[in-house]
């Protein structure tokens, strides 16, 4: 009797182990391995399907975004990371620690990139206003002025979310977003004074980069479509491929993937007849572009300047010609 249960509980263990429930990290392990960015997406779509442990499910959602927000798909990633923090677990085993507050401000930032304003100000008119956080509190603070800012219409709207944000330059609490504030202000106002705090007070941020010509803004609707009232002027750069920056906000290196992409986006307008004189004047250095039309959750509809991809660089040779791109597909 004794033998046989001996068989029966060795043969339950057989079985368990091969029914286990694959956890978050494994589905991370085997998603790095996959050829394009784009395959680990479909891959980690599809194991998530299967997880039923909400810590588990809750850390595979939050790797998904981060995939999501590296292909520029900004939308996809608000959702992902929206999931995320409505799941109530804690952290996965073997994978980045995230307090649900931090996830709502990751898909803050998201829906902003996107320019989805309203969505980005119900996250932040949630729970999170309240966050106990500093940390927090300062990306809640900075990210209602970038929302602001997205709303702007035109130079005059800009002056108040500036004020705000020049005063939180002297809060010590806002001490972890200064990079960014700064940033933000040489970008709009153009004014130098702000990129020569940045690159003294912060020289080795992304943000310092960006001011050196190092690393460049990819065209999303926030930095993109917000009015400017000033020219901001990159240094020269000295970016090579195989650097590796870590973006921070919304910023991400421009350096060269080995993913074949068929077409290269250059900017978003409000406005038709801009993205038409984009488009015109790239045409007009050889380059196979057109215009086409996308609605936002916003309600707001943007007209995208598109370049088709010839496979000889496209992408370096738009960038040698002065233009910031990213791939769409």
């Amino acid at each position: 009797m004794n033998k046989k249960l001996f068989l029966i509980a060795i043969f339950s263990l057989c079985a368990a182990l091969i029914f286990a429930e694959a956890k978050a990290k494994d589905i991370k392990a085997q998603a790095v391995k996959k050829s394009t960015v784009e395959e680990s997406v479909s891959y980690v779509k599809t194991q998530i399907k299967s997880l039923t442990v909400a810590s588990e499910k809750r850390a595979a959602y939050v790797f998904l975004a981060s995939l999501q927000e590296q292909l520029a798909l900004y939308g996809d990633a608000q959702k992902s990371y929206a999931t995320a923090a409505g799941i109530a677990a804690g952290d996965a085993e073997g994978m980045p620690q995230k307090t649900n507050e931090q996830l709502v401000i990751d898909a803050v930032r998201c829906a902003l990139c996107c320019g989805d304003w309203p969505t980005a100000d119900s996250y932040l008119n949630s729970a999170v206003r309240n966050s106990k956080d500093a940390n927090i509190q300062s990306y809640v603070k900075l990210y209602a002025q970038w929302s602001a800012l997205c709303k702007a219409e035109n130079v005059d709207d800009l002056n108040e979310p500036l004020e705000l944000l020049k005063a939180y330059l002297k809060v010590q609490s806002m001490k972890p977003v200064h990079p960014v504030i700064l940033l933000t202000l040489w970008y709009v106002t153009g004014d130098k004074s702000w990129s020569e705090q940045i690159t003294k007070n912060f020289p080795s941020s992304t943000e310092a980069a960006i001011v050196k010509g190092d690393v460049q803004l990819l065209p999303t609707p926030f930095w993109f479509f917000v009015p400017k009232s000033g020219v901001a002027e990159q240094g020269t750069g000295t970016f090579k491929e195989d650097i590796s920056v870590e973006a921070s906000a919304t910023t991400q290196s421009t350096a060269a993937t080995t993913t074949k992409y068929s077409k290269w986006q250059l900017g978003l307008f409000k406005t038709e007849s801009n993205a038409k004189l984009l488009c015109e004047e790239v045409k007009q250095k050889g380059f196979n572009a057109y215009v086409t039309s996308e609605k936002r959750a916003s309600g707001t509809t943007y007209y995208i300047v598109l370049v088709k991809d010839d496979g000889t660089g496209t992408a370096d040779k738009l960038r040698s010609a002065g233009y910031d791109c990213y791939p769409v597909e």
